[in-house]
């Protein structure tokens, strides 16, 4: 079992940077691939970037890459989202999630932990 908290969502202008964080507890925290999702008003909610135990990442090539990154300390049980050049579309509510494995996919419907998630708000 894995429970997961975010923060570092915020309020910022168009072209700003923010860091996300996701404190993860319980066990098997190092194995999980970890994951960050986003959801928009009315919008289904999209993968945004994901991360394995020993640090390779997946990007959502079109929306993400090149602005975003994901990390994680496996010590401290974290994982971030550091943001930069963000834009208004990237507004949304920013989940941080957990599967019971290793390995990273994209689909939601994979991750068996999710957080609360955190509010980022960019305006133009």
């Amino acid at each position: 079992q894995v429970q997961l908290v975010e923060s570092g969502g915020g309020l910022v202008q168009a072209g700003d940077s923010l860091r996300l964080s996701c404190a993860a507890s319980g066990r098997g925290f190092s194995y999980n691939a970890m994951g960050w999702f986003r959801q928009a008003p009315g919008k289904e909610r999209e993968f945004v970037a994901a991360i394995r135990w020993s640090g390779t990442t997946t990007y959502d090539d079109d929306s993400v890459k090149g602005r975003f990154i994901i990390s994680r300390d496996n010590v401290k049980k974290m994982v971030y989202l550091q943001m930069k050049s963000l834009k208004p579309e990237d507004t949304a509510v920013y989940y941080c999630a957990a599967r019971r494995v290793e390995e990273v996919v994209v689909y939601a419907g994979e991750y068996s932990y999710w957080g609360q998630g955190t509010q980022v708000t960019v305006s133009s």
